[in-house]
């Protein structure tokens, strides 16, 4: 009895004097465009509803130009001042194997269906030469973009095939998104050594890598984009116009068998709770934020009980003219309190 009541005393002294208890959560983040993060004071407004992490987006050459700009630099320095993480989530294939080398070789690039290279999309990842000047690239633009936690993102050609040559056809397409991703490890660890890439799991690289796999620093990044946010993911049935066929079980499965090849304490859930653009179906105008509080309640609730403890979202057209005609984000502070209350059981 006398143990019990030490307890509680000491579970009262922590309370009283407001001892922080820490959320199951440690990324907490959204993904912005350069013209949000140009337009808007986005680490402040991170910082006031919780949010601890903001991600650049869409591809290098775009993000470089806005950090280089007085904008870019004003953006970095309220990052420092609120200690808000900076990371950059880019769509980088073809700038990472510019498109104009395939006049020099076309064996670094992927061939199509019919058998004729092309550099449409991605590239051949049976060719050492093209994965030497990816890894190359990569590394230039870690040391151009540093990222403040470590984490990078360079990410294949959005949804679009891979090689369909005699040796690539042997790999699904996220076994051959890991064999590119393996080869860039190595070069940006030589300029930042505790450098972590991302494997993006999205659209058609969804299914877990088999034959091959991560290298030491590779780690997990699962979007669910064939999804609905008008219910939760623990509605195994729930699908829609867009997904297809794709059912929020079928998400799942795919989750956890990735989570089987990758450590779950390293990886990130990127979702599109505050995704405005998808929303807008990538138009401006933007629609108002169709936000769903109990939707992305239980999805957190649903990531936690897997391990997952970071989460991002896009909330890509949430710029100034987004919130001159909806100016109160609530969803922010929800999502941020959201991540930050949450304790697993």
């Amino acid at each position: 009895m006398k143990r019990v009541l030490l307890i509680c005393a000491s579970l009262f002294m922590l309370v009283s004097c407001g001892t922080k208890v820490e959320s199951h959560y440690q990324m907490k983040g959204v993904v912005l465009a350069v013209e949000d993060l140009a337009t808007v004071d986005w680490p402040r407004l991170a910082h006031e509803n919780g949010i601890n992490t903001i991600g650049t987006h869409i591809n290098p050459g775009q993000v470089k130009a806005f950090i280089d700009s007085p904008e870019g630099q004003k953006f970095l320095e309220g990052c420092e001042k609120y200690g808000i993480a900076v990371e950059h989530q880019l769509h980088a294939m073809k700038e990472l194997l510019p498109r104009e080398m395939f006049n020099e070789d076309p064996e670094m690039f992927r061939m199509n269906e019919t058998g004729e290279r092309t550099p449409d999309f991605n590239c051949c990842v049976h060719s050492e030469k093209a994965l030497e000047i990816i890894a190359k690239k990569a590394a230039e633009f870690a040391v151009a973009l540093p990222a403040t936690n470590h984490r990078y993102y360079y990410w294949l050609d959005d949804g679009a095939p891979t090689c369909q040559c005699e040796k690539c056809l042997q790999y699904t397409a996220s076994e051959q998104a890991l064999i590119i991703e393996n080869s860039m490890i190595g070069a940006i660890r030589q300029v930042d050594p505790e450098a972590k890439l991302a494997h993006l799991s999205y659209f058609n690289t969804m299914d877990a890598p088999r034959k091959v796999k991560p290298a030491e620093g590779i780690f997990l990044e699962f979007a669910p984009f064939l999804r609905v946010w008008d219910k939760p993911l623990t509605d195994g049935e729930a699908h829609g116009p867009r997904t297809g066929e794709m059912t929020h079980a079928d998400n799942m499965q795919y989750l956890r068998d990735n989570l089987e090849v990758f450590p779950v304490e390293d990886a990130v859930i990127l979702e599109y709770w505050l995704d405005v653009s998808l929303f807008s179906g990538w138009k401006k105008p933007a629609v108002e934020l169709p936000w769903n509080k109990e939707v992305f309640e239980s999805d957190i609730d649903t990531y936690a009980k897997l391990g997952i403890r970071n989460v991002t979202t896009f909330a890509v057209y949430m710029d100034s003219a987004y919130f001159a005609a909806y100016p109160d984000p609530v969803y922010l502070k929800e999502y941020g309190e959201g991540l930050g209350s949450y304790r697993a059981e």
